[in-house]
């Protein structure tokens, strides 16, 4: 072996930590913020056309006829075109389960404002939608149904006919709550939270044609989950799976709004085979709105049970949840009612519970997975109720939660609801986060008094997030998608860069970063040497995608895992080249080190693939690629959790609500690279405060959605959100590797109920209480009213 590939004192020469817990710059940021990412909306395609939709412009009504222009026939389509082409169906195994069937363009009725009824198609989208502005619907409006607790009603109008009701699912848990009723102190509240709209950046969009050479429909689509969607498409399309090849590009954010099959990739995947050009769809803001992109709309009629120390005796919950008109696909309608069901308990340990749920259909658009799901409601719920319970006891709210949460002592620890607790020390978060907002400084405050009129409040909420969801969770919900083994592919390049290939997609996380860290804490090579291949179901494998806070436990052990096994094969090899037993070396910081020298990993692979005469005979022959897969120990996912605290100052004259203070406790386990988690909690704040004080989507009794525009549809800006004292604290996962856990949706779920809480104790000595999300100015004002009204009648 020459002397020039034998390098002496590896040790003198260590790398920066660029492994796992170092804080390092996104490497995908830089060509993101250069203006150099690709979007759906960049990709063109000679010949492509565009196509626009013709949409429902009632929420429930009989299609008695569709006109179309006859100069238009052969550009414009109904579901009397789409020969052979089945609907959506998102099944679940849960008994009771009633299925909806989504026809991809509206067959019989429409059920929503925005339903899909015909596909035009043009040069361009500007003549695509004068084009839908010609053809005409002859519709016979039924009555529709906008509140989800009138639709439970006997006698209500139907959305599906043939249930004879307008109820997805019912589902009960009930632990011994008898036991609780004989409690000297129970508490009752009504809890809501209006239906929101997820509001990504980018939007949905699609491109899509048909490969002649490959026989493949070829769907670039902004999409969190590939694989699934591929699979939708098939059963929709009909359509063997190896003849869909789905691709997705860079996307401007997801949050779950693009973790489903759309009703518009099926119209593209069937157009795009008729007219054998490209296609292309992309979402406008009033589609987005009106249309698309619905969630979080929950009902609560909760009691809490308490000994007067308050020590929770059990927990009593009716809970609904307006699911739409359809069973989105693959996650179903069941998704946050079910949920709710389970996750209610929260960090807390108590005896005695029952929770009702139903999965209410409606005439509005299907409502989806929002980062956070089923969690954020249920934490503003019970956190709301926790704090109505410590003011009817006298004591302060962070004495009940401190009496009720689970303690380290308990880790691991199964709740009432079954949900196995990994680890974490919950009161230890809830002291830190009390310790950094100067509680007795903010009650010091209080008492003083402000000189504007405004008064101060002090709100706390505490959760804990179920994720990474194995198989066992899924499996029994029954639905299209049940995560399995999570594989990833790791690949040496012949100068000794990396490739990993992962089947799940990164829409704002980091991946490119995070997953080369990983293989960095292993391989030792640099973060700036590995490439990430995502997005493409051609050349990844098969996973569920990015949902549910999964991909660095799940994607990143199955990244360590091929990285372990690859490591192992690069020492073999390099101990022949340093002519060293395989006990005498080891791999470090990328150099395969022995007794008297070491060589580099792209050393080793510039042998494996360019020199393989000096390889030994026993040589794995399977080379320098690695797929493997990845289960955590356990199948019942990690818990990360979180403490939030904030001071706000309310005006109640006005209803205006300032955040003065903001801070956040956080425990993810082991952090794979902190800097991407704090941009992950910034993130999920502002959603939250959105939820919390801003976001609504309203509708008419006619189920006419009233928040078209963003003029309509408020957003937090960059005013509103403020920068929050963050404190990371470090419990690993015993079951995962490095101790991860998912922490991508926690930040979204406690704000809505920790600012509830603060303005209800700002507003407490008015005797105004605020228990529907989001606690708008002029709900302030009117609540502060009726507790004068109240008084004065009193008085």
């Amino acid at each position: 072996m020459s002397e020039t590939l034998v390098h002496k004192g590896a040790s003198a020469r260590l790398p920066r930590h660029e492994g796992v817990g170092a804080r390092l710059p996104r490497k995908e940021d830089d060509r993101l913020m250069r203006g150099r990412g690709q979007f759906i909306a960049d990709i063109r395609m000679t010949g492509m056309q565009d196509v626009a939709f013709v949409r429902s412009p009632l929420a429930h009504a009989r299609i008695r006829a569709i006109h179309v222009p006859d100069d238009l026939k052969g550009r414009v389509f109904t579901a009397a075109d789409l020969d052979g082409i089945k609907p959506i169906r998102a099944v679940s195994g849960l008994p009771g389960f009633k299925v909806s069937e989504q026809p991809v363009l509206a067959t019989g009725k429409v059920r929503q404002v925005g339903e899909l009824i015909a596909i035009c198609v043009a040069g361009t989208r500007a003549e695509a939608e004068d084009m839908a502005a010609r053809v005409e619907l002859d519709l016979e409006e039924l009555p529709a149904l906008h509140d989800m607790l009138e639709a439970r009603k006997p006698g209500a109008p139907l959305v599906h006919e043939h249930w004879g009701d307008n109820v997805f699912l019912e589902s009960l848990v009930n632990i011994n709550i008898e036991a609780a009723f004989d409690a000297p102190v129970k508490v009752s509240r009504t809890i809501s939270t209006a239906r929101q709209c997820m509001a990504p950046i980018e939007g949905r969009g699609a491109v899509i044609h048909f490969d002649h050479r490959s026989d493949q429909l070829v769907v670039h689509t902004a999409s969190q989950m590939p694989h699934i969607v591929r699979s939708g498409l098939s059963e929709c399309l009909q359509m063997e799976e190896g003849q869909i090849r789905i691709v997705s590009p860079d996307v401007g954010g997801g949050f779950g709004y693009k973790a489903i099959l759309l009703a518009e990739e099926v119209c593209l995947g069937w157009l795009a085979q008729k007219l054998r050009r490209p296609v292309r769809w992309l979402e406008d803001r009033r589609e987005h709105l009106t249309a698309n992109a619905n969630c979080r709309e929950h009902h609560y009629e909760i009691t809490l049970y308490a000994e007067r120390d308050g020590t929770l005796r059990g927990i009593d919950c009716e809970a609904s949840v307006d699911s739409g008109a359809y069973s989105a696909y693959p996650f179903s309608a069941c998704l946050e009612a079910a949920q709710v069901a389970s996750i209610l308990p929260g960090p807390y340990d108590f005896p005695a519970y029952r929770c009702r749920t139903w999965s209410v259909a409606t005439n509005k658009c299907p409502i989806l997975p929002y980062r956070g799901v089923a969690r954020t409601g249920v934490c503003f719920a019970l956190e709301v109720a926790l704090d109505a319970l410590a003011a009817e006891l006298g004591l302060a709210p962070e004495v009940v939660r401190l009496k009720n949460l689970v303690r380290p002592g308990q880790m691991p620890f199964d709740n009432i609801t079954n949900k196995h607790f990994d680890s974490g020390d919950y009161p230890q978060a809830l002291h830190r986060a009390l310790g950094a907002i100067k509680v007795e400084a903010v009650r010091a405050r209080q008492t003083a008094g402000e000189a504007d009129g405004r008064r101060i409040g002090l709100g706390l909420s505490i959760y804990c997030e179920q994720a990474a969801h194995g198989t066992s969770v899924y499996s029994g919900w029954g639905i299209p998608m049940v995560p399995g083994h999570e594989q990833a592919g790791a690949r040496l390049t012949p100068d000794g860069g990396l490739e990993l290939r992962i089947g799940a997609h990164s829409h704002g996380q980091g991946l490119e970063t995070t997953l080369a860290q990983v293989a960095c804490e292993i391989l030792g090579i640099p973060v700036a040497r590995t490439r990430l291949v995502h997005g493409d179901t051609a050349m990844t494998p098969y996973s569920t995608g990015s949902w549910g806070s999964r991909v660095m436990v799940m994607a990143g052990g199955a990244v360590a895992t091929a990285c372990t096994e690859l490591a192992e094969r690069v020492r073999r090899i390099g101990a022949h080249m340093l002519q060293a037993r395989l006990d005498e070396v080891r791999l470090e910081n990328g150099r395969v080190v022995g007794p008297a020298g070491d060589v580099t990993v792209s050393q080793v692979a510039h042998t494996w693939y360019r020199r393989p005469q000096d390889l030994p005979a026993d040589v794995d022959p399977h080379g320098l690629e690695v797929t493997a897969g990845y289960k955590p120990q356990r199948d019942s996912g990690t818990f990360s959790y979180a403490a939030h605290a904030v001071v706000v100052a309310v005006d109640p004259e006005l209803g205006e609500v300032e955040i003065l203070d903001y801070v956040i406790v956080e425990d993810g386990g082991t952090l794979v690279n902190p800097m991407v988690v704090d941009g992950q909690i910034l993130g999920g704040l502002a959603q939250g405060i959105g939820t919390a004080l801003y976001e609504e989507m309203p509708f008419d009794t006619s189920g006419q959605p009233l928040a078209s525009t963003l003029a309509d549809y408020l957003l937090p800006g960059a005013p509103e959100v403020p920068l929050p004292f963050i404190d990371h604290m470090a419990t690993p996962s015993p079951y995962t590797t490095f101790g991860v856990k998912g922490i991508g949706e926690g930040g979204a779920i406690a704000p809505p109920a920790a600012i509830a809480n603060a303005i209800n104790d700002a507003l407490r000595p008015l005797g105004a209480q605020m228990l529907r999300a989001p606690v708008t100015p002029r709900r302030i004002v009117e609540a502060v009213l009726k507790a004068r009204a109240r008084e004065g009648r009193a008085a």
